[in-house]
């Protein structure tokens, strides 16, 4: 028996997980129906595709939402899991979905996908063979994307940065390098029985003031972490800046690089599919404002050729989104890309770069680190600041790089900390913005670029 094999056997003998059958699960994979596979779907696909997100703590809830999504025309159903499952608290994941099926009331902020098991959801997923995404923020996901793709869910989002850094203070980085090296070989072995099973990092990252180059280094970096364990078809991804213009930049540097650097490390047979967030930042309150936003953000994801787009709704800033909202953005979304059907995309040849020019310099740094393996160079580079994500809560990142938006809301590095930004970058960023306010200007400013939309 392998060592990953074990490593396995020990996870699902978890005292919360139902029998769970290996045999039975790789079975159901190699026959599984094409349809439930995005990597399927990315690769006959003749417009973006649209998923929303979504996630209800009962069966029957889901269900629903997903009725819901599907007479709206969802390309990609979400599945959102909830807190507890996130933070690997099962216990308390199972007394509250029974408290929310007695007394038909949300116990939960999501789908406890442990606590249903993957033979329940699995009922689920193929009634409505349609691919189903799994959206988390887990740190340790080894359960929990084990039930996913038992379920049939091959759409897997996150990574040991993506969803650490923003999402968690104390959590062991080195662990979640490690967590996320378990999931990116079974994705792997799964792949070859059938489509390749779809890998995909999660790019908002902290959504507030996170420079272009900050969010590519990381992408690249879980693409290539990924990729080396076997991975065969991966999603980068990225939000809405708040400026269209460093939007269409970010999608065709995004685009080069990504190809760039998976053939550089012999994996050019992986397919690599760009993602783009609607706005992820905090939304107006002002409903016809927020659909006014979420139009143009579908506009922008055309520019940019994104491959999906992921939506927002209209109720955003007001609680969590019924399924009626939800539904609605879909089909506004599918109407909207109906109508752009393609539009020319006309990029800023400086700003691309000097974009190009950051990743390459941050890359290198991380590249030249003494570690002996990627994870390693990866951990060193975040814990020594190469690497900075501005707002992360996590005790290990630096939070020394400062950043504001110019007039033209394009998002500006003005102090760099030890990322090593060129300096012929750093004064074209610094340039384009008002440096000569004092502290407390400059303090309102960031906070007024974080709500920049409400």
């Amino acid at each position: 028996m392998s060592l990953l094999q074990e490593e396995r056997e020990i996870i699902l003998s978890n005292e919360h997980v139902d029998n769970f059958d290996f045999a039975e699960v790789e079975d159901f994979i190699r026959n599984a129906d094409k349809n439930l596979f995005i990597s399927h779907h990315f690769k006959n696909k003749k417009k973006m595709l649209v998923q929303p997100r979504g996630g209800f703590p009962t069966y029957k809830k889901q269900f629903a939402l997903n009725e819901f999504f599907v007479e709206a025309n969802v390309d990609v159903l979400p599945l959102t899991i909830d807190s507890n499952t996130r933070l690997n608290d099962y216990a308390t994941a199972k007394k509250m979905l029974r408290l929310s099926e007695e007394n038909d009331v949300d116990m939960l902020n999501g789908y406890p996908l442990v606590t249903h098991g993957y033979r329940t959801t699995r009922k689920m997923v193929t009634h409505f063979n349609k691919p189903v995404s799994l959206r988390h923020g887990t740190p340790d996901a080894r359960l929990l994307i084990e039930t996913a793709l038992a379920s049939g869910i091959f759409d897997i989002e996150g990574g040991p940065i993506t969803y650490l850094l923003p999402y968690s203070k104390n959590f062991p980085l080195d662990k979640a390098f490690l967590y996320w090296k378990y999931v990116e070989k079974v994705c792997a072995n799964y792949s070859k029985l059938n489509e390749p099973i779809n890998r995909e990092s999660f790019g908002p990252l902290t959504a507030t003031l996170v420079p272009p180059a900050i969010t590519i280094v990381i992408q690249l970096l879980e693409m290539l972490l990924s990729l080396e364990e076997g991975v065969k078809s991966f999603s980068v991804s990225f939000s809405q800046t708040g400026s269209m213009n460093q939007d269409i930049v970010m999608g065709a540097v995004i685009k080069k690089l990504s190809r760039h650097y998976a053939d550089s490390i012999d994996c050019s047979d992986a397919t690599i599919n760009l993602v783009y967030h609607q706005w992820m930042g905090a939304f107006p309150t002002n409903k016809d404002f927020a659909e006014q936003l979420i139009n143009m953000s579908t506009v922008i994801a055309a520019m940019v050729g994104a491959d999906k787009i992921i939506t927002k709704t209209r109720e955003e800033a007001s609680g969590i989104p019924t399924k009626e909202a939800n539904a609605k953005t879909v089909a506004n979304t599918q109407y909207t890309l109906g109508i752009l059907n393609g539009l020319p995309n006309i990029v800023d040849e400086e700003e691309e770069e000097i974009l190009t020019l950051e990743v390459h310099a941050i890359m290198e740094a991380v590249f030249n680190d003494s570690a002996d393996t990627l994870w390693r160079k990866v951990f060193n580079s975040i814990k020594s600041g190469i690497i900075d994500v501005p707002f992360s809560p996590h005790i290990i990142n630096h939070n020394e790089m400062i950043t504001i938006r110019d007039a033209k809301k394009n998002i500006r590095i003005i102090k760099r900390g030890n990322v090593p930004i060129p300096d012929r970058c750093y004064e074209y960023e610094k340039a384009q913005c008002d440096l000569t306010k004092d502290t407390t200007s400059m303090v309102n400013d960031i906070i007024h670029d974080i709500g920049i939309m409400q």
